[in-house]
Parts: structure tokens; C-alpha cells; sequence
């Protein structure tokens, strides 16, 4: 049964689903309710304020500030959450970006009692991860694995076969009724299963010669953000930041 945004889930973990209206990112949030111990996955630089305001009023301490790989639409908001917060910025060895913390394929990191397992599954970029909660039957897919989707490979190092790959691999792997939690989407849904997107995802339920060729011609416009996005996400977002965002949160 998929989880609510915002419900108290067993074993006294708290987790929020947060949105970006302009890049369509979902920004999670999970913390350990006996610790206060927190972890935030893909922040958006113009929302740090809300995040870290929702941090301070659930009375939780950020430890991560994690990305699932290096964004080309959006400005991260790690590089802001660590001056706020004091926490530590996250992400995979082989993304290219600068963070406090470098993730491999199978490393474990914990927030609080609980562990999350990095799985390296590249495609969209070579540094994606997806970040398995093996204790709650969660998985954070980023762009690797959307809704019904999956993300682009016609840029950032992309790769139709090698996503086909890690998704078959890595995620579909998993037991069925895990939850998937992707970086975007652009339909309003929040969230599905490994079951449903073993039966339902229209792309990735096809050989991969079938995968290939749609992969290869689906003509997408350039990315409307890659040019700003990506040099400031590789400096962990800390790189010609809008004057209007605001940091001093109290």
C-alpha cells in the first residue's frame, strides 16, 4: 500500500513528500523520530526555505543533504542546506560534482537507528543513484526510474542501454511491493510500486531493442535549465545563486 505524504510510518520514522512547481522535482525528507536525526533527498535551491523551516519545526536535526544524481534542471539546494544547517552534502563518486560525501554502488549510510543503501544506476547521468530503504520498502529512483518513465539519455553521459540495465538490474530486483519514489513527475502522481512499473511502465516493460529506439528517438527539446544548473550543481549549487533567495532562516 503506497504511504500518504506526511504519515507517521512504523518504527517511528517521519516522512514528507515536498514539490518544486518549476521543475516538477519531489524533494523527500525522512527522519528518525527517537533521534531527530533527518536526511533530505534532491533539495531545489528555491526551496531550501521551506525545507529547512519544515526541518526546524518538526524539531529534527539534518545530518544529508542528498542528491540521486547531478540535476540539469534545477540548482540543488544541498550547497544552502549545509551553511543552514551544518549537515553534510551527498552524492555518487561518479558524478562529477563536488559534495562533503562520495557514494559507491552498495555503500550503506545512516540518519538516526536507520540505514539506507546506495544502488549505482546510471543511464540518465554515470552518477546516478537510487537510494534504497530497505526497512520501509522505499526506493528513491531519481531520474533513473519515473511513473510510468524513465529519464532522458540523450545528454549528461546518457545511455539507453546502460539504464535499461540498472533498472532491470538494480530496481526492478527489489521486492515488488516496494515503493518508488522518482524526482519528478509531470502528471501529478506521487508515487507507484516495482510491481506496477514491471507491468505498467511503458518503456521499460519492452526488450531492450524496443527500449533503445524509443530512448533514441524521442526528439526532445534542450533542457531549458542545463546551462545554469548544471556548473552550479557541480560546485554542490553554490555558484551564481539568484539574489532574491534569501538563506538567513530563523
Amino acid at each position: 500500500m503506497a504511504l500518504k505524504t506526511g504519515t507517521m510510518l512504523k518504527n517511528r520514522i517521519l516522512f514528507r513528500q515536498l514539490f518544486d512547481n518549476a521543475s516538477f522535482t519531489y524533494t523527500y525528507l525522512l527522519g528518525d523520530v527517537n533521534s531527530k536525526e533527518c536526511i533530505i533527498i534532491d533539495p531545489v535551491l528555491e526551496q531550501v526555505k521551506r525545507d529547512f523551516k519544515l526541518v526546524n519545526e518538526l524539531g529534527l536535526k539534518l545530518k544529508f543533504a542528498m542528491n540521486t544524481h547531478m540535476h540539469a534542471d534545477h540548482i540543488t539546494g544541498s550547497g544552502y542546506l549545509k551553511q543552514l544547517s551544518g549537515c553534510k552534502s551527498v552524492i555518487s563518486k561518479m558524478s562529477g560534482a563536488q559534495a562533503d560525501i562520495y557514494l559507491e554502488d552498495e555503500d550503506i549510510f545512516s540518519f538516526g537507528n536507520y540505514n539506507l543503501k546506495a544502488l549505482a544506476t546510471p543511464g540518465h547521468t554515470n552518477g546516478c543513484l537510487s537510494y534504497y530503504f530497505e526497512d520501509q520498502q522505499m526506493v528513491f529512483t531519481g531520474d533513473t526510474l519515473l511513473i510510468r518513465g524513465c529519464g532522458r539519455t540523450d545528454f549528461q553521459e546518457g545511455s539507453p542501454e546502460v539504464l535499461y540495465k540498472s533498472v532491470h538490474s538494480k530496481i526492478f530486483t527489489l521486492p515488488l511491493d516496494t515503493i518508488v519514489y522518482p524526482a519528478h513527475d509531470y502528471k501529478g502522481v506521487m508515487s507507484s510500486s516495482v510491481a506496477e512499473e514491471l507491468k505498467f511502465n511503458p518503456r521499460l516493460t519492452k526488450s531492450l531493442k524496443e527500449f533503445v529506439d524509443i530512448m533514441n528517438n524521442l526528439n526532445l527539446d534542450y533542457p531549458k535549465q542545463i546551462d545554469k544548473a548544471v556548473p552550479a550543481n557541480r560546485v554542490c549549487g553554490l555558484h551564481d545563486i539568484p539574489d532574491d533567495i534569501d538563506i538567513k532562516i530563523k
